[in-house]
């Protein structure tokens, strides 16, 4: 017989709790998210359960899925206890020792735990946010559960925690469009700070390392999170088309004058299919990441499934696709069956006076990816401070934030294939 899901509040689920958390640490070191013994230990001894009062156990130890412990008014999730899966590989990244003094920005209180753990007795952990109900929530439930010596700071994380620093390791657990000179300047000189980083619209947990005068990247992987609050809060812009069956998604600017697209779906479609390749179960995460890093005017697509004509095809049963505008053109990739029932074709659909040559260039992209890049090491990310100069920066798309310049450079790219990124290529 199935056994009920139980509220986490109930004493009699202690037991339950503790076989759901053995089953999760598991799991994790058995699909290689957690590597080491120290992060093991931490998650096998702290009980998550206790973060999310209320909810029912099963739901606490979902492993690829957070706890929402806050909405706004609008229902958008503003806090959550993040993913097991997330939690552990970012504290993989950061790879943080005993003795250390590590902060935490964006609070909850069961990250801190995992943290303090690993610091040990002679470690120290802040945790920082800017929302009074969860610094409130995380000081009680870090009390309750035996961890009341992490320091718990409500403030607008923009300007760090200058009080309790420098820090040795900086976790971010809140999605972040920019990266601010406070975390870097109160970064230890031999720190690591990770951040779930939005670049072009795409959302990657970066560790970074602090070099000569930037911030260079050790690993990257694609996570979502609640967006930052506060004065680092970004909203991208949104471009609107046939009454809302389509949306454009743009993480900077919009790329043309929106006018230059009116009327560009009364046009014939043209498909053109790159032969390039992708497995059914293989990550897209460098591919959109490449897109990014070669095309201007790179954006994403949204179908509204609901007021759907049929008109664009998102790949598979996704509601959304890479995509590209240049003047009153626009392309999105697509995918359609090979004959290796494993793989899926990458092909481009545009529409718009210049849709084949746009078209083209994506799908020539798209061979230059699995031809370059599909099996090598990804792309290195850099930071450097807004006022650094062009010939300080290296080759690649260089992407201007608020307080800082972000490169994106890929080893081994075709260095005189049509269309390849050159020198400088800036996004404002």
């Amino acid at each position: 017989m199935a056994v009920p899901p139980e509220a986490n509040s109930d004493a009699a689920g202690s037991d339950r709790a503790a076989e759901l958390r053995k089953q999760m640490v598991d799991t994790l070191i058995v699909e290689g998210t957690i590597l080491s013994a120290q992060v093991e230990a931490a998650m096998r001894k702290v009980p998550r359960e206790l973060f999310a009062p209320g909810v029912e156990l099963d739901e606490v130890y979902q492993l690829y899925n957070g706890v929402v412990t806050k909405r706004d008014e609008a229902g958008t999730s503003v806090s959550s206890v993040s993913a097991p899966q997330v939690q552990a590989h970012m504290l993989e990244q950061a790879e943080i020792t005993e003795g250390m003094n590590v902060l935490e920005i964006g609070s909850g209180g069961y990250n801190a735990a995992l943290i303090k753990e690993l610091v040990g007795p002679s470690g120290r952990v802040t945790t920082v946010d800017i929302d009074a109900d969860i610094t409130d929530r995380a000081t009680r439930f870090l009390g309750e559960a035996g961890y009341s010596g992490v320091n718990v700071v409500l403030a607008d994380a923009e300007v760090g925690v200058p009080e309790h620093g420098p820090y040795d390791r900086i976790l971010v657990t809140v999605g972040a469009w920019d990266v601010p000179p406070a975390w870097v300047d109160q970064l230890a000189e031999s720190g690591r700070l990770i951040v779930p980083l939005q670049i072009r619209g795409l959302s990657r947990t970066i560790a970074f390392e602090k070099a000569d005068g930037y911030l260079v990247s050790r690993s990257a992987r694609l996570f979502g999170f609640v967006q930052m609050q506060g004065a680092g809060a970004h909203q991208g812009k949104l471009l609107v088309m046939r009454d809302g069956e389509v949306t454009l998604r743009m993480d900077d600017e919009v790329p043309v004058d929106p006018t230059a697209l009116e009327g560009v779906f009364g046009m014939p479609r043209v498909e053109v299919w790159s032969g390039a390749t992708i497995g059914r179960f293989e990550p897209w995460a460098d591919t959109q990441m490449w897109l990014a890093t070669a095309l201007s005017g790179f954006c994403r697509v949204v179908v509204d499934k609901k007021l759907s004509t049929g008109l664009i095809s998102p790949p598979g049963s996704h509601s959304a696709a890479m995509a590209v505008v240049a003047g009153g053109n626009l392309a999105y990739v697509t995918t359609r069956s090979t004959a290796n029932q494993d793989d899926v074709e990458f092909g481009a659909h545009a529409y718009g006076p210049d849709a084949e040559k746009l078209a083209e260039e994506v799908a020539e992209q798209l061979r230059i990816w699995q031809r370059e890049h599909r099996s090598g090491p990804g792309p290195q990310f850099r930071v450097y401070p807004i006022d650094t100069a062009d010939d300080q920066i290296p080759d690649g798309r260089v992407v201007d934030k608020k307080h800082s310049r972000i490169t994106i450079s890929w080893p081994n790219a075709a260095n005189a294939t049509a269309g390849q990124v050159s020198l400088h290529q800036h996004t404002k």
